[in-house]
């Protein structure tokens, strides 16, 4: 407790998000779930490498990466700068089952993958993992890493995220073609967005979206509304999809995730956008949010995992 802070005082709950972390007032935060760690190593069963980095001394950004097997012979690889899912606030680049999706994909494909690990809310609250991705792609095209020098591809750079991993990609990119920067490709896995007013056959339910947009506001408290672009890509307010800083889009959602219908608006309104690229939709059905993460051993992951591989193999 902070000093000559009354215990009653120091432990009132602030605010929670049930199943990710409670934070009381005294600026403590109970994580309730991604806490788990696992530390790099040579993967068995892949025979992929990973270690950590440090991306940013100053924030303490840092990294794990990971090198297929195949790096001796198949001469430079492509590049993949991801970004874990969580809500902003929990996971990371060292969770179980991102640390496996990370060596499965990098074996698969093969890529050079490069697990960011941003900081994350209530502590740090958006847009620091913003700023984060920014300090991580330009760290990448520095090639300070020397796996990234030597076997990495910068031609060939993809970047991509789940949920709300690929909320922040895509802000990445955006960010990225607005200063001129372009990537081969982003895939956007189940991206986590939201606004003000219901799309599809998202939930309507006022109880449901009062709660959605009170954690908006907390995780976020610079935003300009429920249809903030960081929010609502799709927003009339929001700068057109056409100024996004890739090749390739691809976008995936899973049939019985609300979040689909947002996955499904923004792929459609890329394609029309005037955005000079090639956009691709893949709707995996009878599926949950990010399966492929929470039941790695499924048939449906593993058909998921191959597309994935296929969209950053291509030339």
């Amino acid at each position: 407790m902070g000093a000559g802070v009354p215990a009653a005082v120091e432990e009132e709950l602030e605010f929670e998000v049930p199943y990710y972390f409670r934070y009381y007032r005294s600026g403590r935060v109970e994580r309730l779930s991604g806490t788990t760690t696992v530390p790099p190593s040579l993967d068995p069963s892949t025979g992929v490498e990973s270690r950590d980095a440090i991306i940013d001394p100053s924030t303490n950004v840092s990294a794990r990466l990971y090198l297929p097997r195949s790096n001796s012979s198949a001469g430079k690889l492509p590049i993949l700068l991801y970004f874990h899912g969580g809500g902003f606030c929990i996971e990371s680049a060292a969770s179980p089952n991102y640390h496996r999706h990370l060596n499965t994909l990098s074996s698969l494909t093969p890529i050079i993958a490069i697990s960011v690990n941003y900081r994350l809310a209530p502590e740090h609250r958006l847009p620091a993992a913003y700023d984060d991705a920014w300090a991580a792609i330009q760290w990448v095209l520095s090639q300070a890493d020397p796996w990234v020098a030597q076997f990495g591809d910068l031609n060939r750079m993809f970047v991509a995220g789940d949920s709300a991993g690929g909320n922040i990609a895509h802000q990445l990119v955006m960010r990225a073609g607005a200063v001129g920067l372009r990537v081969k490709g982003m895939a956007l896995v189940h991206p986590f967005f939201w606004g003000s007013a219901p799309v599809g056959l998202e939930p309507g339910d006022e109880e449901f979206r009062v709660r959605m947009n009170r954690r908006w506001w907390f995780m976020c408290p610079g935003a300009v509304g429920l249809d903030d672009p960081r929010w609502n890509p799709t927003a009339e307010t929001s700068p057109s999809l056409a100024g996004l800083g890739c090749e390739r889009v691809l976008v995936t959602v899973a049939d019985k995730d609300y979040l689909k219908y947002r996955g499904k608006e923004y792929y459609e309104m890329l394609k029309t956008s005037g955005w000079k690229g090639v956009a691709e939709f893949v709707e995996t059905p009878a599926a949950v949010h990010v399966f492929h993460l929470q039941y790695p051993e499924s048939e449906i992951a593993a058909k998921k995992i191959r597309v994935l591989a296929d969209f950053f193999g291509r030339e």
